[in-house]
């Protein structure tokens, strides 16, 4: 049996086969990532009964979601608690092999746009390989859809030639410019330079690109000047602060690790990147309580 997962093994999630943990019947094939520079874990391929979801997200119609499970192993995730799986099992990344082909049957006669990554990171190390994510988006643009794409890494450069030629926008989360600090709070997901050189080159492609900056956590306190002096130079004109969400799953992972939200710095952030000339918003995350997920 291939058991890669290196974070916790927490008591009373079935065992410490993680097939058990995720709910994946015991001949299930966990399958080890070739380059462990990129893929740091484990992913099983699965298929998906729909491509799309309605979703509740401001300005979204439907949710598109080409894996299940997230890499990043951020601690401050919600997304676990939001699909109702088990912190242990959401390292485990489902790659949904047939999203292609589910999207294709689904699209005829829908309208609006398509959120790609609402629960998880379309772009994380599973795609560099898969390339569920480019295909997708090959399918919308050659149909004319509008597109909202979040990630937190810099994968998403791979598509420009897509991206610069369709209609929608980009949201890049950057948390932060401590690398140590990311490596803590994120360990699977790029560091923050690499972030923000995505939000340049993708402003710099004429890509409609927002940073996302949330959870804003304490650790930003007496740090928001050169913060928002990054996020400024990048070239985006927008900005999307986001506050920590208390849920109790989450409070448990964010509570070891120190972590705590802080709304004086988002608030200092908000009047500093404004007086910079940037647009800056806020999330809701309220919404994202009603979407539901692409179901297997």
């Amino acid at each position: 049996m291939l058991n890669l997962y290196r974070g916790p093994i927490t008591p009373g999630y079935g065992g410490t086969d993680i097939r058990d943990w995720f709910g994946m019947e015991r001949d299930s094939k966990l399958i080890e990532y070739p380059n462990r520079e990129e893929w740091d874990g484990l992913y099983t391929t699965v298929s998906c009964r729909r491509a799309l979801s309605p979703s509740g997200l401001p300005g979204i119609q439907y949710a598109l979601n080409p894996y299940g499970g997230c890499e990043h192993g951020c601690v401050y995730c919600y997304a676990p608690e939001v699909t109702h799986v088990q912190w242990g099992g959401w390292r485990v990344v489902r790659v949904k092999v047939n999203i292609a082909d589910r999207l294709v049957q689904e699209l005829p006669g829908l309208t609006g746009t398509i959120g790609i990554g609402t629960v998880t990171d379309p772009y994380q190390g599973a795609e560099a390989r898969f390339m569920l994510t480019r295909r997708c988006l090959e399918i919308l643009k050659a149909r004319g859809y509008r597109v909202h794409i979040h990630t937190k890494s810099d994968l998403v450069l791979r598509d420009l030639d897509l991206l610069s030629s369709m209609e929608g926008e980009v949201g890049v989360t950057v948390t932060g410019l401590d690398e140590r600090r990311s490596k803590m709070l994120e360990p699977g997901a790029p560091l923050p330079e690499a972030r923000l050189r995505a939000l340049r080159e993708l402003s710099a492609a004429g890509v409609d690109a927002y940073a996302l900056i949330g959870p804003v956590m304490d650790h930003l306190e007496g740090h928001e000047d050169e913060f928002c002096d990054a996020i400024a130079s990048t070239g985006v004109r927008r900005a999307v602060l986001d506050r920590l969400n208390p849920r109790p799953e989450l409070s448990k992972r964010t509570d070891r690790m120190h972590v705590r939200g802080s709304d004086a710095a988002l608030e200092n952030i908000r009047t500093m990147l404004a007086s910079r000339g940037l647009t800056v918003e806020d999330a809701f995350r309220e919404e994202a309580r009603r979407h539901s997920p692409c179901r297997l």
